[in-house]
C-alpha cells in the first residue's frame, strides 16, 4: 500500500473525518519551497509576488504573508484576499488584460505597488482614474516577446497571438510619450510568457529580450525601476516524466541576463510554489465495465478538478489501499454529467473496490481555486495539514450555502 500519510497526518482518518471529495495542502511542502526560493534569490534586490490565482485560500496566502511575499493579483477579489491574509497593498501588483475602472479605482485606493498594463487602452484609463483621485500610478508595460514558452497552448501566453501584453514596438511608443501621462509612472518592464515550462531556455529567450528594451529604454532617457520576470516554472505532475527546472538554476538565468540592472527584481510564481503540496482525496463509487473500457467512478469530478477535463492534464492517481497484486487498466472519471469528466483514461492501477481512497497528486495550484458547482455539487473542504495536525480551512460547501443567493421571481422591477 502507498504512504496513506501526509505532512504526518493519516490520510484514511482525515477522510473519515472530513468526508470526499477533499482539497489537501501540506504547510511543510509549501514553507520547503518558500524557503529554496528565498535561499536563491539572497544578494539580489528581489520581491517574490505570489500569483494568488494558483490557490487564492486565505490559509495560503498567510503562508506567502508570513514569509514576507507580496502578491500578484488579476482580480480586486484577489487584492482583497491578499489583504485580509496580511500581504500589504504595497507587496500587490496587479496583471490582466481586462481591469475595470471600479478594479482599476479600487487598487489605486488600496495603494498598491504597481499595475502591469496591457493595452493603450488600459493605460490611458488608469491616467484618467488616477487624475481623478490625484494620485500616482506606478505602472510597468507588459510586454510580448513573441517567444514560445514550449507549454500547453492553453497556458502560453507569450506569443505574438496571445491575448496578454503589447508588442516591444507599441512599449517604445508608450515610452516615448510617457512625458504625456501626468498621473502614471511608466517606469517598468514585465514579462510572462506561460506556465508549466519545463525548459529554461524559453524563459532565457524572452528575459533577454526583455534586458534589451531596458537598455536601449535607459540610453533614451527613461529610468526603469522594476522588471518583472513572471513566473510560469513547472512542476512534476507524472513522476518519471516531468523534469522540472531547479529553483537555483532558474534565478541564475535571471541574475545573467538582467546584469547591470540595477532597479528591483519581481517575481510571480503560482504553480511551482503550491502544486506539488496539494492533493485531492477523493473515494470509489463503483467499477463499471463497459462495452470496451472499465470505468473506475469516484466522488469526485471535473467540477473539483478542472485540469484534465480542460487542458488534457496528466495527474499520478495513487490507491491509499492494500496492493492485491492484480492491476487494471481503468478510465477514472467522475460522476458529473460531461464526457470529459475524466481525471484519466486507460491508467493503469492496483486493482480498485468500491470505497477505495485515492489520492490524486499535485493538485495544490489551479484545483480548488478553478472549481465550480456544476451539477449543482457543493465546493469540496480544504484542508492544511503540518506536521501532524491539521486544520479546516474551508468547510465543506452545503446545499443551502449554494442556493442562499437564489430566490424565486417574486418583485419585478423595470429598467
Amino acid at each position: 500500500m502507498a504512504d496513506s500519510t501526509f505532512d504526518g497526518v493519516d490520510l484514511h482518518a482525515l477522510a473519515q473525518r472530513v468526508g470526499t471529495p477533499c482539497h489537501v495542502y501540506s504547510a511543510t511542502a509549501i514553507r520547503q519551497r518558500i524557503e529554496a526560493l528565498t535561499t536563491a534569490l539572497r544578494g539580489l534586490d528581489a520581491q517574490v509576488c505570489y500569483a494568488v490565482k494558483a490557490n487564492s485560500n486565505l490559509a495560503i496566502l498567510q503562508l506567502m504573508a508570513d514569509a514576507g511575499f507580496g502578491a500578484d493579483i488579476v482580480s480586486a477579489g484577489e487584492m482583497l484576499r491578499a489583504v485580509c491574509a496580511g500581504i500589504p497593498a504595497g507587496r500587490i501588483v496587479f496583471s490582466g488584460v481586462g481591469k475595470s475602472a471600479d478594479e482599476i479605482a479600487q487598487a489605486l485606493d488600496a495603494g498598491i505597488a504597481r499595475f502591469n498594463v496591457e493595452s493603450a487602452d488600459e493605460l490611458q484609463l488608469l491616467q484618467r482614474i488616477a487624475a481623478e483621485r490625484g494620485a500616482i500610478a506606478h505602472a510597468a508595460v507588459r510586454i510580448n516577446p513573441d517567444v514560445d514558452a514550449g507549454t500547453h497552448a492553453k497556458i502560453s501566453t507569450g506569443k505574438s497571438e496571445n491575448k496578454f501584453g503589447v508588442a516591444i514596438d507599441e512599449a517604445r511608443r508608450w515610452f516615448a510619450d510617457s512625458a504625456r501621462l501626468s498621473h502614471v509612472r511608466l517606469d517598468g518592464l514585465h514579462v510572462h510568457i506561460g506556465s508549466q515550462m519545463l525548459s529554461l531556455d524559453p524563459i532565457r529567450a524572452a528575459l533577454r529580450r526583455t534586458a534589451q528594451l531596458r537598455q536601449e529604454l535607459t540610453a533614451a532617457g527613461h529610468a526603469i525601476r522594476s522588471i518583472d520576470v513572471g513566473g510560469g516554472l513547472g512542476v512534476s505532475y507524472r513522476a518519471g516524466h516531468d523534469t522540472p527546472v531547479a529553483i537555483a538554476d532558474y534565478v541564475d538565468v535571471v541574475r545573467r541576463e538582467l546584469d547591470g540592472f540595477d532597479g528591483r527584481i519581481l517575481l510571480e510564481p503560482g504553480r511551482w510554489l503550491v502544486a506539488e503540496a496539494g492533493v485531492l482525496l477523493t473515494r470509489v463509487v463503483r467499477i463499471k465495465q463497459g462495452g470496451q473500457r472499465r470505468f473506475l467512478i469516484v466522488d469526485a469530478a471535473m467540477n473539483d478538478l478542472v485540469r484534465p477535463s480542460l487542458y488534457d492534464a496528466w495527474h499520478d492517481i495513487v490507491p491509499l489501499a492494500p496492493d492485491s497484486g492484480a492491476s487494471q487498466r481503468y478510465d477514472v472519471v467522475g460522476p458529473v454529467c460531461e464526457s470529459s469528466d475524466i481525471f484519466a483514461r486507460d491508467r493503469e492501477l492496483p486493482e480498485c473496490k468500491a470505497g477505495d481512497l485515492l489520492m490524486i497528486k499535485a493538485t495544490g495550484a489551479y484545483g480548488a481555486s478553478m472549481a465550480s458547482n456544476f451539477n449543482s455539487r457543493p465546493l469540496a473542504a480544504e484542508v492544511l495539514v503540518d506536521n501532524g495536525r491539521y486544520a479546516v480551512v474551508r468547510r465543506r460547501q452545503s446545499i443551502h450555502d449554494m442556493i442562499a443567493d437564489e430566490r424565486a421571481a417574486q418583485e419585478w422591477e423595470s429598467a
